[in-house]
């Protein structure tokens, strides 16, 4: 029998094969799965498991960090609000606020800036490397194969138990993810790489290395903040595939270059990070409001899928999508509206009042509007995935630096329910 906490509540189980009962504690609406294996029919038993696809109801971890309530439509860095955070904030503030737990001072804000700011550079040797990848390489397959090979350019990056050679690797991931993002895009279109301009933001240093042809770039306030807000929009959402990524292959101690490296190649499927990329596929395929009605149709039929709406997570409004749909506004003042706007709006109305979506509680998510700003500021849609990077590792270094100060953390191991032939003997390769 588990021994019962005094001050936990508890579950009893009945096993009927046996028809013996069992109390097992249950602390913070969980129990825990290894208090399960008391359950055997006999000594020879393993004891009982839990079997569950995708985690669909797993909790692998305790974290601080992010809290998420799906039903609610409610996201929170560390307490806060991401409304607020996403109105009030820079995007580095909001990474010192899930690396440290709290909001930064002036001058803790200062330092943390500096520090970032610093380390923007690469090793000239990168820049070769980089260039060895074929004109047509995807901007994800080359900032994944980088951020890889940075790892071995820091080689101490592998005492993990020292906080200060951490603390450096989150630093340096950070500030360099920008600069190796717009890298790639700038290899793509065979154009010469800017290397970074510290007198510049985060946002603006970054836009920069994009975009700056000759003269020096001067980027919009507007198309700043946008793509500020962008970036803390999505810092981090909890134990989503990347992030589990990066907890799982850190969980074998390897480096965390390594393990960013692993998020980024979650991050690469188009079932996690190409969603944006999606949308805007549906929407030139509609073509005009006019056809909406049609492919709405369509949708309710199984002959279409509705690109954008609903969330594994969030069965009430996407927050994130809210606050995008109002950045728009803002980044078509300088760019112009994009004419695929109309088309998501008239969408985006017509689900929300309608009884088959309503029912479904498919909502707008993050990327349904993002693929749109991403458009109106030039960013083409092979580089979407490298924007949701970007904006994703403070949460991917955050959520590591917990899981490595964990200490009921061990190497992550899954176990399996065995479905393959029972023993059997060796047959000779003349006789089968």
């Amino acid at each position: 029998m588990t021994t019962q906490p005094t001050n936990a509540e508890t579950l009893t189980i009945t096993d009927n094969r046996t028809g013996q009962s069992y109390e097992v504690p249950i602390s913070d609406g969980t129990i825990r799965a290894t208090d399960l294996r008391q359950i055997k029919t006999d000594d020879a038993d393993f004891g009982l498991m839990t079997y569950d696809p995708a985690y669909m109801n797993t909790a692998s971890c305790r974290s601080a960090i992010t809290f998420l309530d799906g039903d609610a439509g409610v996201l929170q860095y560390r307490g806060y609000p991401i409304e607020q955070l996403a109105e009030k904030s820079t995007f580095l503030e909001v990474a010192y606020l899930l690396l440290n737990g709290e909001l930064p001072n002036s001058g803790q804000l200062g330092t943390w800036v500096d520090e970032i700011t610093n380390h923007t550079f690469v090793h000239e040797n990168v820049r070769t490397f980089m260039e060895g990848f074929r004109y047509d390489a995807h901007p994800m397959g080359m900032l994944l194969s980088a951020i890889g090979a940075l790892g071995t350019y820091y080689p101490n990056a592998v005492e993990i138990e020292d906080p200060a050679v951490r603390h450096m690797q989150i630093i340096r991931l950070i500030a360099k993810m920008p600069t190796l993002g717009a890298w790639a895009f700038r290899h793509s279109l065979g154009q010469p790489f800017v290397y970074p301009d510290n007198g510049l933001s985060y946002t603006e240093n970054f836009l920069a290395m994009m975009f700056q042809i000759g003269k020096k770039y001067e980027a919009d306030p507007r198309l700043v903040k946008a793509l500020d807000i962008l970036f803390i929009l999505h810092a981090d959402h909890e134990q989503n595939c990347s992030t589990s990524a990066v907890r799982s292959v850190g969980s074998s101690q390897v480096d965390p270059y390594s393990s960013v490296a692993a998020g980024v190649a979650a991050l690469y499927g188009p079932l996690h990070g190409g969603a944006n990329e999606a949308v805007l596929r549906m929407l030139r395929r509609i073509g005009t409001v006019e056809n909406i009605p049609a492919f709405m149709e369509g949708v309710k039929a199984g002959n279409e899928r509705l690109m954008g709406f609903g969330h594994r997570v969030y069965k009430n409004y996407d927050p994130r999508a809210t606050i995008i749909k109002k950045a728009c506004d803002d980044v078509f003042a300088v760019t112009g509206v994009n004419p695929l706007l109309s088309i998501a709006v008239e969408l985006e109305k017509i689900a929300l009042n309608d009884e088959y979506f309503i029912k479904r509680k498919l909502y707008p998510n993050v990327d349904f509007y993002s693929g749109l700003i991403y458009e109106a500021l030039g960013i083409p849609a092979e580089m979407f995935t490298v924007m949701f990077a970007i904006g994703r590792a403070p949460g991917w270094v955050a959520q590591w630096n917990e899981m490595i100060q964990d200490k009921e953390q061990k190497i992550s191991r899954p176990r399996q329910v065995y479905t393959g032939p029972a023993a059997r003997d060796y047959v000779a390769i003349g006789s089968r």
